[in-house]
């Protein structure tokens, strides 16, 4: 245990050093300043050298995280922009093809707006804000731009109730868009609604439509006009005694991602053919070799 004369020499030792520093601080501090700066410039480079690096080393931690963190954020935001704008960017797409649509069909078809019924059981129907005053009655084709989307079944004043593709009773005369083939269009339900295709069924055993291939209404039955778009072959589903092959399609109109249409009227001219709204001409089945092709597709049945 030290002793009580060598606690006070030690005290008195750290006093004569600090009271050394002191003057020396306050001697530094009163010299000229050209006198100042070597001395100040000798002691960053010497004694304070590696408090000065490590300072400046996390300082430079910190930049490079606010910088990542800065730069995490506007990427959440821009990710967030984009995400909200999809849909519109979406929806314009499709609002431009139906108007440029809508200018090649008037007065033969009318714009509407459609809005879903939202009730268990009703996925498949629809309202339209068009009815009889517009010229609509039921029958009346409904189409997006891509093509064909459903059927008018009632008609209001000023309203009208339809049914989708999707629909369990939906059926439609169709063709290939070469008129090579014809047959009888059903939906093909999936497990989830996005998943719902369709089917061409009926199409003559001999027929061999190739993947790609266009499918358009052919006009039979009275119900749809001639050559709007239903979908694309995507191959074969199954076929039937030798006598008749099914195909797989994929639409080419989405009912979950439509909001605007256009309504067939009754009675228009030129109503019963739409080929040219979508083709610069219509499908080739309509010059003058297409007899027999004509005959296979009566024995075959029309719309129902």
């Amino acid at each position: 245990m030290p002793s009580y004369f060598e606690s006070r020499r030690g005290r008195r030792r750290e006093t004569v050093i600090a009271a050394l520093f002191l003057v020396v601080a306050l001697v530094l501090f009163l010299m000229p300043e050209q006198y100042q700066q070597p001395i100040r410039r000798a002691i960053r480079t010497t004694v304070l050298s590696p408090f000065i690096g490590f300072q400046s080393a996390l300082a430079q931690q910190d930049t490079r995280m606010v910088d990542v963190g800065a730069l995490r954020a506007e990427r959440d935001s821009l990710s967030a922009v984009l995400a909200a704008q999809a849909p519109i960017v979406e929806e314009n797409r499709r609002l431009r093809g139906l108007l440029g649509l809508r200018q090649r069909a008037e007065p033969g078809f009318v714009p509407a707006q459609l809005v879903r019924v939202g009730v268990t059981g009703g996925e498949s129907t629809f309202l339209l804000n068009v009815g009889r005053r517009d010229g609509v009655a039921p029958g009346s084709p409904v189409v997006g731009a891509g093509g064909l989307l459903g059927v008018v079944r009632e008609v209001e004043e000023g309203t009208a109730l339809g049914v989708d593709w999707t629909h369990v009773d939906f059926r439609a005369s169709a063709m290939t868009a070469d008129g090579s083939a014809y047959g009888i269009i059903e939906p093909r339900p999936g497990r989830f609604r996005e998943e719902d295709l369709l089917t061409l069924t009926g199409a003559p055993f001999h027929s061999d439509i190739p993947p790609g291939s266009r499918i358009v209404t052919s006009g039979r039955g009275g119900v749809y006009p001639r050559g709007i778009p239903i979908g694309v072959v995507l191959g074969i589903d199954e076929a039937d005694t030798g006598w008749r092959k099914n195909y797989v399609l994929r639409p080419l109109v989405r009912p979950e991602s439509v909001s605007h249409v256009l309504v067939g009227r009754a009675g228009e001219e030129g109503a019963s053919d739409a080929s040219t709204l979508w083709y610069g001409s219509a499908p080739p089945d309509t010059g003058p070799d297409a007899g027999p092709v004509r005959e296979a597709a009566e024995q075959q049945g029309g719309d129902r």
